[in-house]
C-alpha cells in the first residue's frame, strides 16, 4: 500500500530546509570604524574636487552679457558629477552613529550644490528675462560657504582617519 503526501507537504519540507541552510550562513562582518572612515573619506575628497568645476560653472552663470551654451553644458556635467557621488555617499556601509550623522550632513551640502547648479541653469536661461532676475543672475559667485563646509567635514575625518 502506497502512502500518500498530502498537496504542498514537499514545498514545505523543502522551505523549511532552505531557512536551516540560511541560518546556518555567517553574518556578514561589518567594516570596522577605521575602514568606515577612510570609504567615507575617499568620497568626500572626490567631492570637494567635483567642487571646483561646479564652483566655476555657478559662477560662469553669474557673468555678465549672454550665457554660453558650453556654460549649460558644464552645469549638467557637475550636476551629474554631484548626483553620482551623493549616491555614492548614500550607499556607503555605516553604523557609526557619528559617521551616519557626518554622511547626511554632507549628503545635505550636496544637495545645496545641486540645488545651486540648477537655480544658476534657470536664472541664466531664463524664458522671460526681467531686470530683477537679471540682477539675481549677475549676484551669482559659486557655491558659497556650503563647498567650504564640506571641505571643512571632510578634514575633519580625514584628521580622524590619521
Amino acid at each position: 500500500m502506497r502512502i500518500r503526501t498530502p498537496p504542498g507537504t514537499v514545498r514545505w519540507h523543502r522551505a523549511v530546509r532552505i531557512l536551516v541552510r540560511l541560518q546556518r550562513a555567517p553574518a556578514p562582518a561589518r567594516p570596522s570604524r577605521p575602514a568606515q572612515v577612510r570609504a567615507l573619506v575617499a568620497v568626500l575628497d572626490e567631492a570637494v574636487a567635483a567642487q571646483t568645476p561646479a564652483d566655476a560653472a555657478v559662477a560662469a552663470c553669474g557673468e555678465p552679457g549672454p550665457v554660453s551654451s558650453g556654460t549649460a553644458r558644464s552645469c549638467g556635467q557637475q550636476s551629474i558629477t554631484l548626483h553620482r557621488l551623493r549616491t555614492r555617499l548614500q550607499d556607503l556601509e555605516l553604523t557609526d552613529p557619528d559617521l551616519l550623522q557626518a554622511r547626511a550632513h554632507a549628503a545635505r551640502l550636496l544637495a545645496f550644490d545641486l540645488w545651486m547648479l540648477r537655480e544658476s541653469l534657470n536664472l541664466a536661461f531664463t524664458l522671460r528675462p526681467d531686470p530683477r532676475t537679471e540682477a539675481v543672475r549677475l549676484r551669482l559667485n559659486g557655491l558659497g560657504r556650503h563647498a567650504d563646509d564640506l571641505r571643512h567635514l571632510r578634514d575633519g575625518l580625514r584628521a580622524e582617519a590619521g
